[in-house]
Parts: C-alpha cells; sequence; structure tokens
C-alpha cells in the first residue's frame, strides 16, 4: 500500500488558478487519477494520467481549463487548474489507478486525504 499526499489547495477568487500536486511515497511509477468531491455531492473524475505520461483524460467540465501532468522522477502527479469557477469548489483527491473504467472511482486505491480548494465569486 502506498501513501498519496496531496498539496496546493486553497482559496482562490473566481477566473484565478492553483497548482495541484499529489506526491507517492513508493518508488514504483503507476497510474494516477484526480476526483473531487464537493459538500453535499458525490466524488467525480476529473483527470487521469498514464505512468508513462500518456493517454491523460480530462472530464467535459474541464477540458480546456485543466491539465494533468506527471514528473517520474519525483514520483508526482500534477493538476493545473486555470479559470477557476465557483462551481470547482471541492476537496481534490489523488489515488492510484488499479484497472478498469478510468472514470470510475472504483477503480482506485490509496487514497490520499486530499486538498480543499475553494473558489469565491
Amino acid at each position: 500500500q502506498e501513501q498519496l499526499v496531496e498539496s496546493g489547495g486553497g482559496l482562490v477568487q473566481a477566473g484565478g488558478s492553483l497548482r495541484l500536486s499529489c506526491t507517492a511515497s513508493g518508488r514504483a511509477v503507476r497510474s494516477v487519477g484526480w476526483f473531487r468531491q464537493a459538500p453535499g455531492k458525490e466524488r467525480e473524475f476529473v483527470a487521469h494520467i498514464h505512468w508513462s505520461g500518456s493517454p491523460a483524460y480530462h472530464a467535459n467540465s474541464v477540458k480546456g481549463r485543466f491539465a494533468i501532468s506527471r514528473d517520474n522522477a519525483e514520483n508526482s502527479v500534477s493538476l493545473q487548474m486555470n479559470s477557476l469557477k465557483p462551481e470547482n469548489t471541492a476537496l481534490y483527491s489523488c489515488a492510484i489507478y488499479s484497472g478498469g473504467n478510468v472514470y470510475n472511482a472504483i477503480n482506485y486505491r490509496d487514497w490520499g486525504k486530499g486538498t480543499l480548494v475553494t473558489v469565491s465569486s
């Protein structure tokens, strides 16, 4: 079991940017996904990246604004978030992909505790 630690969240005004990072404790390079959960809502897929860096997938709601990337030398995965909207407010978590549909949270394991993103209007 690996430990994932997210960082980079915070309070930002609408239209602003944040860069989230997900760092793994282990040495193995794995495919990783980002999900988010807003208060009172279910967890939803945000982005996924293969261990090699390609392919990468993004939710339709964030395409063109968010970009997932990775630095395998640092064993970290980043999520660059631009043009943030109040509806992007959520707890963002990363997890290791274990196979199957990349859009389904059930196919991920070793979830981090998350980093809170708050977007003010």
